[in-house]
């Protein structure tokens, strides 16, 4: 499994179409699902952390030490 998140997440970091924006937007989409998720009580799904961590390694992979680094 940790291979696979280490696979995807240096794939995304090297696609040159994605944008720093794309990666925090999409970061700050999964974070706030998660957030309403947890704040109805319901189990979170194990894909949603998944790509969470995907996403903020992929964005620290291309520089950004700080997730909410955009605005």
């Amino acid at each position: 499994m940790k291979t696979d998140i280490k696979v995807e997440v240096e794939r995304l970091a090297a696609d040159p179409r994605i944008t720093d924006y794309d990666f925090w937007r999409s970061l700050k989409n999964v974070n706030n699902e998660i957030f309403h998720i947890a704040n109805n009580n319901e189990p979170i799904p194990f894909d949603m952390i998944r790509w969470r961590a995907i996403l903020k390694q992929a964005r620290m992979r291309r520089g950004h030490t700080e997730p909410s680094a955009l605005p």
